[in-house]
């Protein structure tokens, strides 16, 4: 059984260094050499960052006669974005009843 999409895209987040680099791509297109820089790690290491962020539809990478430039695809990041809303609204709910209940026990420490 293939992973569903969302699942492959948490996979590919759950690493420090590919959050970086889809970081890096979110001021724009760059190269691989680029995006090597700041981590301490061969082009092939960034290489294979970069084929799970392909693979889990987070980055494309083109072609422009010599330069490959890499670009983050944005509406895949979208659909973790709306997964994790339904669970804001829970805490959101949460913390509004626990407000209520401590607002409660003050009135209840007044009287």
């Amino acid at each position: 059984m293939a992973p569903d999409p969302l699942s492959v895209t948490f996979a590919a987040l759950a690493d420090p260094t590919r959050r970086a680099i889809l970081a890096r791509l979110a001021s724009g297109e760059t190269s691989v050499t680029e995006l090597a820089k700041p981590f301490d790690l061969s082009l092939p290491g960034v290489s294979k960052h970069l084929k799970v962020l392909q693979r889990a539809g987070l980055v494309t990478q083109g072609r422009r006669a010599q330069w490959r430039p890499c670009r983050l695809e944005a509406p895949r990041l979208r659909e973790v974005s709306e997964w994790v809303e339904g669970y804001r609204r829970f805490w959101d709910e949460s913390f509004d009843r626990l407000d209520d209940y401590l607002l409660d026990l003050k009135k209840e420490e007044k009287e």
